[in-house]
């Protein structure tokens, strides 16, 4: 089976995974954080090296000041809950995004946590954190803007160094769950030729009997990238 290198996850369904239970939207969170545990080793024992997740968005501010609250404090949860048998696990977490906008405690959780890992062997989950597909585009070109390169030196290889993700290499696949079929910001950049997988499947619920089956069509496919 061919299996991807770098794996990109827009989990979406938690409010409405609640909801269709008679749940609160954080409780829909809460399991949507269980199922993001497990793929991390579902992406491991598949043999996968990269995998990012679509954590928090730049447009999830908008969202009530207690649901917003709930998030944060479930991702540094997390963080200092897993991070120990992640980092024993061998695997190595990167932040990408603007982290200048959370609390100070937060993010010296996230920096320490991949100060930890950072000479683990992997795989490598990255979590995009603030993150949108345009403020990233628009940070890189101010970096680049502040050095005052030389046109001609301005190559695309030369921009990916100023993105958030990078030394990431691009998704080969982006699967998005919950049955929107859109990717609502996430990578613009690196996406451009992943295979695209949606499922009807809110996150929560999503398996790892999907995620393999998944996994086996991407193989299937002829990605010839412009060939």
């Amino acid at each position: 089976m061919k299996i991807p290198n770098c794996v990109g996850i827009i989990m979406d369904g938690n409010r409405r995974w609640a909801k269709s239970k008679g749940k609160l939207s954080l409780q829909g969170h809460a399991a949507g954080g269980e199922t993001l545990k497990k793929a991390v080793d579902w992406a491991k024992e598949i043999g996968i090296k990269h995998i990012i997740f679509y954590t928090f968005s730049t447009e999830n501010w908008n969202r009530s000041s207690e649901e917003v609250t709930y998030l944060l404090d479930l991702i540094g949860e997390y963080i200092n809950s897993e991070l120990e048998n992640f980092n024993a696990k061998g695997g190595v977490l990167r932040c990408v995004g603007d982290l200048s906008k959370f609390s100070p405690k937060l993010q010296k959780s996230l920096k320490d946590a991949e100060i930890k890992t950072a000479n683990n062997t992997g795989p490598c989950v990255y979590f995009a954190l603030n993150y949108g597909g345009r403020q990233e585009i628009l940070s890189a070109v101010k970096k680049i803007v502040e050095k005052n390169p030389k046109v001609e030196d301005i190559t695309a290889e030369y921009f990916e160094k100023h993105l958030q993700t990078y030394p990431m290499p691009d998704p080969d696949l982006i699967i998005r769950t919950s049955g929107e079929m859109r990717l609502s910001g996430f990578l613009p950049w690196q996406g451009v030729y992943s295979e695209l997988f949606f499922t009807q499947t809110l996150w929560p619920d999503f398996s790892k009997e999907e995620f393999e089956k998944i996994i086996e069509e991407y193989g299937d496919r002829d990605r010839r990238i412009g060939k």
